[in-house]
């Protein structure tokens, strides 16, 4: 399968980068096909012809619960996501966590996502084990 793990980030933020990279890798261990796409950088970058989507981003403050503000810009012209299998995560940064990634997930959502997983990634090792355990292929 193609499978996109876009990653969405303030600033140049090398966690996320390297958390999204090493979730790929993981991904890829299954044998399915990975772009890593960086979602600030390639905002013209079409999702339609993946099958499967895993998106990350940051908190932007300390106390958690905001995104980017370009998240759901990017996701409105990533092409037709509407019923695509997808994967949320957000790294572990600040408090509240968990806040910021049910933030990303109602985006998504409200896209027309189907997630079936989400979590909060702590390191690169993690999102790899992550990766390698998410159930891609249809059910």
């Amino acid at each position: 399968m193609r499978v996109a793990v876009v990653f969405f980030s303030h600033g140049s933020d090398a966690k996320l980068q390297e958390t999204a990279k090493a979730l790929s890798k993981g991904i890829a261990a299954q044998g399915h096909e990975v772009d890593v796409i960086d979602g600030r950088r390639e905002s013209g970058k079409k999702l339609t012809f993946y099958e499967y989507i895993a998106f990350g981003t940051e908190n932007i403050n300390f106390f958690g619960g905001k995104i980017p503000g370009g998240v759901q810009n990017y996701l409105r012209q990533a092409g037709s996501v509407t019923g695509k299998r997808s994967f949320a995560f957000v790294i572990k940064k600040g408090l509240r966590p968990m806040k910021t990634l049910s933030v990303l997930m109602r985006q998504m959502e409200s896209e027309g996502m189907f997630l079936k997983i989400s979590d909060v990634i702590s390191r690169g090792s993690q999102a790899e084990e992550i990766g390698k355990r998410l159930q891609i292929k249809r059910s």
